[in-house]
């Protein structure tokens, strides 16, 4: 028989090679890859901040508030959310160390803790101003935005820290007489907004490019029109009415008596920066007798201008009454003293005392400075962080305001930082506080621009309640400004002074007394919610286009 044909099995068809799954990078690796991608709008996020810090005092180049909110709107304008968190805090942590460094005295991890902690409340204002920045009318979603971290930041954690307003940037600009119509959260939203409508108008004016012909003119239109709101924003506070008229007058000696030497241990030998403010005094008693100046009604000493306790150390006491008996009228004193019914507290009051019946009337600081004033979980921190085992006794917070007759003037006594907080030097003037003290002891950060950064707030606060301010420190800046914000007069830092000066009373309020934090919370809520829109808006586009991926 012929062959058959030759039969062979047939080779199986080869599987198709699927590729082994790669390993997902490590951590480590995918953030160095963000790092190196998001290099150069991170350095350019952080020279915005460093020229946001450049707008506060000492600086005081207010523009660049306006300039650097612009920025971080043009940064994380189109971005994700983790993106723009990260450009918003590259943002902040050069702009508050600059800002805190004048708590390098304490040390430089304290500047490092407390400004990590301040920025992460600006990531997240990066990333909700790059949700918002999908929507229309974005500078006014931001400026909304704005309020809103700086409301949670005024208050979280433990009572809060509103250092770096926007407003307090802005306390000589044409922004500040927005301070009388709803406060300092207005100051900062007007400021917001001007720099959102900036960033507007660079973006129209980069669609600009692309347009060509007749088009131009219609993409330059919005551009134009963002530029001209916001001067209009800009040039609004010139037609707020600020209130100035006296009512009274009443004549003040401040007493700055000066410290023995800047820093942590200003203090020097016990009774030392009592008997420097008593004998100022008593040198003012002597020019008032020889006709040099006017016999003032009232004297107002700085906080801790007695560093022993008047009710317990004798010699404290008597110190004081000579120097109040010889000058004849009531002095305002600020000290240290044990708490009368919590043992082992603190209060940090400032005590009037009469020259014929003594100690009078008091106000005890309400707001006492976490891990300055007492120490939080302080069992636990103080064995971690042994440095806070200075601070060997608690401050007890107060539960009144600092409204005091102090001879023939009614004044709102507010201590220290207690002059950057909203609620506290609103609810002393609702109280009806003519003028405001604020007793301050700046010594520890002396020649650092933080007692600048303080002065600048009690020019906003003379604007925003329609007072007199007077700042009394121990070591500097003591200083009298006039109802409208402009400081009149006040001292060098460690020098001894004695500012005497004619105080203007007021019994009038503001449109910001009366409306109170209203504007502040509906401005943050429509923040919130623009974020929730945004959301929302979001979602149903991407089911959108899934279901349009899906009928395909």
């Amino acid at each position: 028989m012929p062959p058959g044909p030759e039969i062979t099995a047939e080779a199986p068809a080869p599987e198709a090679t699927v590729p082994a799954p790669q390993p997902r990078p490590r951590r480590a690796v995918r953030l160095a890859r963000l790092a190196r991608r998001e290099a150069a709008r991170t350095g350019i996020a952080a020279l915005a901040g460093i020229a946001f810090a450049l707008a506060f005092p000492p600086y005081d180049v207010w523009p660049l508030s306006v300039v650097a909110v612009a920025a971080l709107a043009l940064l994380t304008r189109g971005r994700t959310v983790r993106q723009a968190a990260w450009t918003g805090f590259a943002f902040a942590l050069p702009f508050f160390f600059l800002l805190l460094r004048w708590l390098r005295v304490v040390g430089y991890d304290a500047v490092t803790g407390l400004s990590i902690a301040e920025a992460l409340f600006v990531a997240v204002l990066g990333a909700a101003l790059a949700l918002v920045s999908r929507l229309r009318a974005w500078p006014l979603w931001g400026a909304c935005l704005w309020v809103a971290q700086e409301l949670a930041r005024d208050r979280l954690p433990l009572g809060g820290f509103p250092w770096g307003r926007l407003a307090f940037a802005n306390t000589g600009s044409p922004f500040t007489p927005l301070a009388a119509l709803g406060g300092a959260p207005l100051v900062t939203f007007a400021v917001a907004l001007t720099g959102g409508l900036l960033a507007y108008a660079v973006t129209a004016a980069l669609k600009l490019r692309a347009a060509a012909g007749a088009g131009r003119l219609r993409a330059a239109l919005p551009g134009v029109e963002a530029l001209a709101l916001a001067a209009a924003v800009l040039l609004a506070g010139y037609a707020v009415p600020v209130p100035t008229k006296a009512d009274d007058e009443v004549k003040v000696a401040l007493v700055q008596g000066n410290v023995q030497h800047a820093g942590m241990d200003f203090l020097g030998r016990p009774m030392m920066i009592l008997d420097n403010h008593a004998e100022a005094t008593l040198q003012l008693a002597r020019d008032v007798k020889a006709g040099r100046v006017p016999k003032p009604d009232l004297v107002i000493w700085p906080e801790n201008s007695s560093d022993l306790d008047p009710f317990q150390y004798p010699q404290a006491y008597d110190r004081i009454q000579e120097a109040v008996k010889a000058v004849g009228v009531p002095v305002l004193v600020g000290a240290l003293v044990d708490h009368p019914g919590q043992s082992g507290y603190i209060d940090n009051k400032g005590i009037v005392w009469d020259p014929k019946t003594g100690p009078g009337a008091s106000y005890a600081k309400q707001h006492p400075v976490p891990f300055g004033e007492y120490v939080p979980f302080r069992s636990t921190l103080s064995k971690v962080i042994t440095r806070l085992q200075r601070v060997q006794r608690d401050f007890y917070p107060g539960d009144h305001t600092g409204v005091m007759q102090v001879g023939p003037a009614r004044l709102g006594d507010v201590i220290c930082f207690e002059v950057a907080y909203d609620e506290i030097v609103r609810d002393t003037v609702k109280a009806g506080a003519r003028a405001l003290v604020v007793q301050t002891n700046n010594a520890t950060y002396g020649r650092t621009g933080q007692p600048e950064q303080q002065l600048a707030m009690s020019r906003l606060r003379a604007v925003e309640h329609g007072r007199a301010v007077v700042t009394v420190a121990t070591s500097g800046i003591s200083a009298v400004v006039a109802p409208d914000g402009t400081v009149q007069q006040r001292s060098e830092e460690f020098t001894r002074d004695v500012i005497s000066a004619t105080l203007p009373l007021r019994d009038g309020t503001t449109v910001a007394d009366r409306v109170g934090a209203a504007p502040e919370w509906v401005l943050a809520m429509v923040g919130l919610l623009s974020c929730a829109a945004a959301l929302l808006i979001g979602r149903r586009v991407r089911t959108d286009e899934r279901n349009k991926r899906g009928q395909q």
